[in-house]
């Protein structure tokens, strides 16, 4: 599995885990529903800043989006 779909899924755990939908989530990370589903799918290739604005919107810490559980 390469470091995009492992993001990627890390990304939808952590989301299901709050109980947010895609389109909450991209609200709160202020990006598009339809760029959030790339990255969870592993689709696209993603900014720090993107990734710290998921991280903000699941109110973590960046560095537990690359954790391996």
């Amino acid at each position: 599995m390469n470091i995009k779909l492992k993001v990627g899924f890390r990304i939808k755990e952590l989301r299901k885990q709050k109980n947010l939908s895609q389109e909450k989530l991209a609200l709160k990370a202020e990006i598009d529903r339809t760029h959030m589903h790339s990255i969870e799918a592993g689709k696209t290739n993603v900014s720090i800043e993107i990734l710290e604005k998921i991280a903000n919107a699941l109110e973590i810490n960046i560095i537990e989006l690359f954790k391996n559980d």
